[in-house]
């Protein structure tokens, strides 16, 4: 996928079958080519969260829980669940936990740059942007419409 797909991403959840080793020996260049291709400001605090899936199918499984917990620590501690997305095991915890790393993230970034923030918000440097500001839960978020460009119909990413 390009660059468009992952531009702008508050965190990824990767997703393996536990019942098919090569999904789990894809992770690692799976979490490298997003990195890559997101640019997040601080990859090593980057929110991930490794998902193994279908463990329902207990009786095919051929990727341990510890050797996927093992592979997740030594990437930082990303956190792990196993899920089956068939019976709706761990899936929502899994959700409410990167929801909650994203926003962790975010406010730790608005933490040490206010004063930046601020300055995007307030200042406009070319009359052919229109800035606004959204607050949403404490995070201030500056959005910038560049008019000189034509518009364009449809989803823009």
């Amino acid at each position: 996928m390009g660059v468009a797909f992952y531009r702008g991403a508050d965190a990824c959840v990767l997703v393996f079958d536990v019942n098919v080793a090569k999904t789990f020996e894809n992770l690692h260049s799976w979490r490298e080519e997003f990195l890559v291709q997101a640019g997040p400001r601080d990859p090593e605090t980057f929110p991930f969260i490794v998902l193994g899936n279908k463990i329902d199918l207990e009786s095919s499984r051929v990727v341990s829980q510890k050797r996927a917990q093992t592979w997740c620590q030594s990437k930082g501690n990303i956190p792990y669940f196993e899920t089956s997305a068939k019976e709706a095991i761990n899936v929502e915890q899994a959700f409410q936990t990167i929801a909650k790393n994203a926003m962790k993230e975010e406010e730790e970034y608005v933490a040490h740059f206010p004063s930046v923030l601020r300055q995007g918000v307030a200042e406009s440097h070319h009359h052919s942007h229109l800035q606004s500001s959204v607050d949403l839960a404490g995070i201030t978020d500056a959005i910038q419409l560049d008019k000189s460009e034509p518009s364009q119909s449809g989803c823009s990413c």
